[in-house]
């Protein structure tokens, strides 16, 4: 397809007309905050007055330190246990007073008084000057002063002990009887219920501060946000998009609406056109892009309706890898950051969000191209989750650290990173529903262990060595054009894999004394040299090789003649109009790939031919296999320019002398021979 014009396919514009209706139903129809703020930087637009009344919203901080200062406050909950009085004063009777017997009913008396008011159990340290007391299923407050703990009783008893009875050591006769023993509390703190309140309480902290009334001002043009002022700002806004709505004409938001779909789908389009315009020839490819673009919106969309921190889970970094699975890198970086757009134009932060997914996306497409197999995938999520720390770390250093305190956002983005690796093996159903390779696909089939290749060894193993010989050219051809390294080394493998069929018919697989040609008619052994592709083709096809394998072996002789039988048709004094009976029934190579092979096929076997490999030698054959080509037309559909030909040239000339380079002659050594 010819880059300066336009595909004309209808079918083309079709599914760019139904995105554009789908993101016009997603988009968001309320109103939106169309300002951009910082707090210490001056407001840069028209003075602000409240259209309407708002509640001022706490910062985190505050909350924070409201719920601290609350949960100190909560009182601890005491229940009373009246058996315990009635236990500890049956003990009076059984205690051993000797000769102070007489005094039991006093000390009765003395614990009585204590314990009418309570003995506290100790509470681990509770520190709380007023306490609830329930009793006969009554709650009051009151001072913790107006009752006793353990220590405090046994004092009070000593002290009564002493002055009803001055004549006798009240604390020997505690001590040895063992009435200070029987102290014990009656008041017992309920932990249950305390926590209880604790945790209603701070839970039901009113988050808000006040309200601001309509024709209030909010901050004036030119003046500096202060921590007050961002407040206000942040509260104002939250209340304009979630209450206000749209309060224009809805023809206009729609008619919004429809301009930013249109331009998402015209950035899109574009973007495709000028970064691989062929794509628009693969209708399945073409579409995949399209798909993987509207599951990005759908799901930022989704998140950023639910809830805003439920952005920090979506994966975008997956969204890079899904295209870097079947694409190119100057495709994947501007449809990705096409993908992000629906961020930086409809969320909250969408700079700081766009500019986060962005390093990660580039982060895991590079990180990716390494630890892509297994648990390394989790390294590679590792490297995302450290990009976005570092890039939402520098937002936070850039607001002077607020906000910092909030830990949720980076437990989302931790989540998000793993779900990358959970979501990949996605690629597979991809590849099945769109009918795609992947680079992961094509090494699988790049195994020499698998049947089909196996096969090819077994029954013409000279067309494997060939074809391995080939696959090495065409690796080093393919990295120095920017081309699909993987794919060339797949077709390369395939590429003749129809010699299976009659392995003895070429040369390569000849065994000594066996000359599959020699009686033929020239057209009957063009006729054979030529079935390999149509054979290749069935046996691709019964094998279910993926239709981008099978065009290499369709493309890898191109329309080009049989020019060794055609000549000896000729010598012979063949008629000239029956060219076609020598000429391959393929088709002309579109992609740099497929002319890599073409050429690689042909000068692998073409250097079995030569006497030396001078530099002289193998430049004459390179410049000759490729002017060839050219001369007979074989490139005019491909995706290559004159400069990566030129560069094609340079590399398999460079490969031929270093494969065929002279080697050091070992003199003999005495008694050689």
């Amino acid at each position: 397809m010819d880059k300066a014009r336009f595909p004309r396919s209808f079918r083309i514009y079709l599914p760019l007309i139904l995105l554009f209706v789908c993101l016009l139903l997603l988009l968001p129809r309320s109103g939106k905050f169309n300002y951009d703020y910082r707090k210490g930087s001056p407001w840069l637009y028209e003075t602000l007055i409240a259209q309407f009344d708002f509640p001022v919203l706490k910062t985190a901080s505050q909350l924070q330190e409201e719920r601290e200062n609350v949960g100190s406050a909560v009182l601890p909950y005491y229940r009373y246990n009246d058996s315990v009085t009635g236990e500890i004063l049956s003990g009076v009777e059984h205690l051993n007073l000797g000769d102070c017997a007489s005094f039991r009913p006093e000390i009765r008396r003395i614990l009585a008084g204590i314990y009418s008011l309570g003995v506290l159990e100790d509470a681990g340290g509770l520190s709380a000057e007023v306490i609830y007391i329930q009793r006969d299923k009554r709650a009051a407050k009151y001072p913790v002063s107006e009752f006793y703990n353990v220590s405090d009783a046994r004092s009070r008893l000593l002290s009564d002990l002493g002055q009803s009875c001055g004549r006798v050591d009240a604390d020997s006769l505690c001590r040895h009887s063992g009435l200070y023993d029987l102290i014990a509390p009656n008041l017992f703190l309920d932990k249950q219920t305390t926590e209880l309140i604790h945790d209603q309480t701070v839970n039901y902290i009113s988050p808000t501060s006040g309200v601001v009334k309509a024709g209030t001002l909010i901050v004036s043009h030119g003046e500096i946000i202060t921590a007050e002022i961002e407040q206000m700002l942040n509260s104002y806004k939250v209340e304009y998009e979630n209450s206000l709505g749209y309060s224009g004409s809805p023809l206009l938001m729609w008619g919004g609406n429809a301009l930013l779909a249109f331009a998402l789908v015209f950035i899109l389009f574009f973007t495709i056109y000028y970064s691989n315009p062929l794509i628009f020839n693969e209708f399945n490819r073409y579409i995949y892009i399209l798909a993987i673009f509207f599951l990005a919106a759908v799901v930022t969309f989704a998140a950023e309706r639910s809830a805003h921190l439920y952005i920090y889970f979506v994966p975008y970094s997956l969204i890079a890898l899904y295209l870097s699975a079947f694409f190119k890198n100057k495709l994947i970086y501007p449809v990705y950051i096409v993908s992000l757009l629906p961020l930086l134009i409809f969320a909250h932060d969408g700079i700081e969000l766009f500019v986060m997914y962005f390093v990660a996306g580039v982060v895991a497409i590079f990180s990716f191209g390494y630890f892509n197999k297994g648990w390394l995938q989790f390294v590679t999520a590792f490297f995302v989750y450290i990009s976005l720390i570092i890039t939402y770390m520098a937002f936070r250093l850039m607001d002077g650290l607020q906000g910092i305190e909030n830990y949720r956002p980076l437990l989302y983005l931790g989540l998000g990173s793993l779900f990358s690796v959970a979501g990949y093996p996605l690629i597979y159903l991809f590849e099945r529903i769109f009918n795609l390779v992947s680079n992961s696909r094509l090494i699988e089939l790049s195994d020499t262990n698998n049947k089909l290749l196996r096969e090819l060894a077994h029954k013409a193993p000279g067309t494997f060595q060939h074809s391995l010989q080939v696959m090495n050219m065409a690796d080093a051809a393919a990295r120095a054009i920017d081309g699909n390294v993987a794919l060339v080394r797949c077709g390369a493998l395939y590429h003749d894999i129809g010699k299976t069929a009659n392995p003895l018919c070429f040369i390569e697989n000849e065994t000594a004394g066996s000359h599959y040609h020699q009686g033929l008619k020239p057209q009957e052994s063009a006729r054979d040299i030529l079935r390999h592709v149509p054979d290749g083709l069935a046996i691709a096809e019964k094998a279910k090789l993926p239709a981008i394998i099978r065009d290499f072996i369709l493309t890898h002789h191109g329309t080009t003649c049989t020019a060794y039988f055609y000549n000896k048709y000729l010598a012979e004094g063949g008629d000239p109009a029956n060219e076609g009976d020598f000429r391959y029934n393929g088709r002309k190579p579109t992609t740099k790939e497929q002319i890599i092979l073409m050429l690689c096929d042909t000068i692998e076997a073409a250097s079995r031919t030569l006497k030396d490999f001078t530099a002289g030698s193998i430049s004459e054959l390179v410049e000759g296999v490729v002017a060839g080509k050219m001369r007979e037309g074989q490139f005019v559909m491909a995706d290559i320019s004159l400069k990566e030909l030129d560069t094609l040239k340079k590399v398999l000339k460079e490969y031929i002398a270093q494969v065929h380079h002279a080697r050091v002659v070992y003199p003999k050594r005495p008694g050689d021979r």
